[in-house]
């Protein structure tokens, strides 16, 4: 029997989030200013992770996996910097970082998440 899946914060062309069978998926979050530095978009990132993950029914201690995808992985010190202060201790989820291009090159970050619901 087919799940009933919830999507949350749908426009045309994706979904913010998608719910099923408690497993929360989140669309790659990109920052909503590009004007501020790697540090400053990754706050900016993950400040809307935590927003979405609530919607959802989650939070940050029950994320699965994370995906980040950086313009330029020499920055990944300075993003990390600002990880590690906002990951749970002990709730540290398996993670991959990337260089990648991504869709508009104002954006220094985009994080893919994947998390259970509470």
């Amino acid at each position: 029997m087919p799940q009933d899946i919830q999507r949350i914060g749908v426009a045309a062309r994706y979904s913010e989030a998608a719910v099923c069978n408690g497993i929360v998926y989140l669309a790659g979050m990109v920052p909503e200013r590009g004007d501020t530095d790697i540090r400053g978009q990754t706050e900016d990132v993950l400040a809307q992770v935590e927003q979405r993950l609530k919607e959802a029914g989650s939070d940050k201690s029950r994320i699965l996996r994370a995906q980040i995808y950086l313009i330029d992985i020499r920055e990944i010190g300075l993003m990390n910097e600002v990880w590690d202060a906002w990951v749970v201790p002990g709730a540290a989820p398996p993670r991959a970082t990337v260089q990648a291009a991504l869709a508009d090159p104002v954006y220094s970050i985009e994080i893919v998440v994947t998390a259970a619901q509470a």
